[in-house]
């Protein structure tokens, strides 16, 4: 049988999904020819490094086994605390037991590519999700934080089963009889609160995208409505937009 090529063996290597990679090393592990012996190494490499994920994966379940006798366990995180323009949104997401999605984590330490990605699987495999979001002008009505707590009651609304507890990132939602847990930092630390904050942004970043085809002269698309020094820029020369948050801007311009 004729040898096959570099380039053959390189197209399985790029075709190898995990449960191949074994066997890809176990036939060209004693292949010789540099171009194989590096495949084989970035082979084992990959192994590795998906065993590392599943290891960190497996620590992220500590909260999440740590109450799994309590029933139905649901992540609560939001997103757009801090923008100078549009909702604050709030995800809570029920996954599964014993979840083994690989990088979920803190959306923040997430690549935009990375959370579309995560964002279709967790929709996917999650028991249930719902997304609460509070407007502009109610936040300058209520201020922040009471907005925030109000996406995160309609988020847990939304879902279309009742969760037992709830993993929340910091925060006791006031007005909610089911039982809470707040952990600091909670988005690195569980993976159902980790899944709802990505739940969260993505869904807030693409809205904020849309608006930006209706007002492109504040950059919404880049920067989220966070106050970049070109967003300020344009608030300062064009004036607050509807989307604006009246009580976050007038240090920056007079409303």
């Amino acid at each position: 049988m004729q040898e096959k090529t570099i380039g053959e063996i390189r197209e399985e290597w790029k075709a190898a999904d995990e449960t191949k990679l074994p066997s890809f090393i176990e036939e060209y592990g004693s292949d010789t020819r540099s171009g194989v012996v590096k495949l084989v190494e970035q082979a084992r490499k990959k192994i590795k490094t998906l065993e590392a994920e599943r290891a960190r994966i497996d620590r992220l379940r500590e909260y999440e086994r740590m109450y799994a006798d309590c029933g139905l366990i649901c992540g609560i995180d939001e997103v757009g605390r801090g923008p100078l323009a549009g909702p604050v949104v709030a995800g809570a997401v029920i996954l599964p037991k014993d979840c083994e999605i690989l990088y979920i984590n803190d959306s923040k330490k997430l690549s935009a590519k990375k959370r579309e990605e995560l964002y279709a699987v967790i929709m996917e495999q999650a028991v249930a999700v719902g997304l609460g979001m509070v407007s502009p002008k109610r936040i300058d009505e209520i201020n922040i934080l009471q907005a925030t707590y109000e996406a995160m009651r309609e988020a847990i609304s939304k879902l279309a089963v009742k969760p037992d507890i709830l993993l929340n990132d910091a925060v006791t939602i006031p007005e909610v009889a089911i039982r809470q847990i707040p952990i600091i930092g909670g988005d690195a630390k569980s993976i159902s609160i980790g899944a709802a904050s990505i739940v969260a942004k993505v869904t807030r970043d693409r809205l904020m995208v849309e608006y930006d085809k209706t007002m492109p002269e504040y950059g919404f698309a880049s920067n989220k409505g966070y106050g970049s020094t070109e967003h300020i820029a344009a608030l300062k020369k064009y004036g607050p937009s509807p989307i604006h948050r009246g009580s976050f801007i007038k240090n920056f311009i007079v409303t």
